[in-house]
């Protein structure tokens, strides 16, 4: 586990990059099996590497992602459907594992 610090998470490359590899990896491999390779390969290389993690505070993260990249991807899979739903299972995995990741102080 990693103390949390929310100022140093503005340049999150620099001081929690482990974590957040980690988050990402975790995240595929809980998913890993239980959908479409393809779909989840394609997610995670073409749109995941180009999100954007952001603390939104009291312990929640938000994955944000490029629209127009996710949208190309959408279209380019057969299965639309399955694809929403990697999607935001993948982006709620991630969230979760971030908050795992960091220690957070119930008080």
């Amino acid at each position: 586990m990693t103390e949390f610090d929310p100022e140093k998470f503005e340049e999150k490359y620099v001081h929690y990059f482990e974590e957040l590899e980690a988050a990402y990896s975790n995240a595929y491999d809980q998913l890993h099996g239980r959908y479409e390779s393809e779909i989840l390969r394609a997610i995670d290389r073409k749109v995941l590497s180009e999100s954007e993690p952001v603390y939104v505070g009291d312990r929640e993260f938000r994955i944000e992602l490029p629209d127009e990249r996710v949208e190309d991807v959408r279209a380019a899979v057969d299965d639309t459907e399955q694809f929403d739903t990697v999607l935001a299972e993948f982006r709620e995995r991630i969230a979760d594992e971030l908050v795992r990741s960091f220690e957070f102080d119930d008080a």
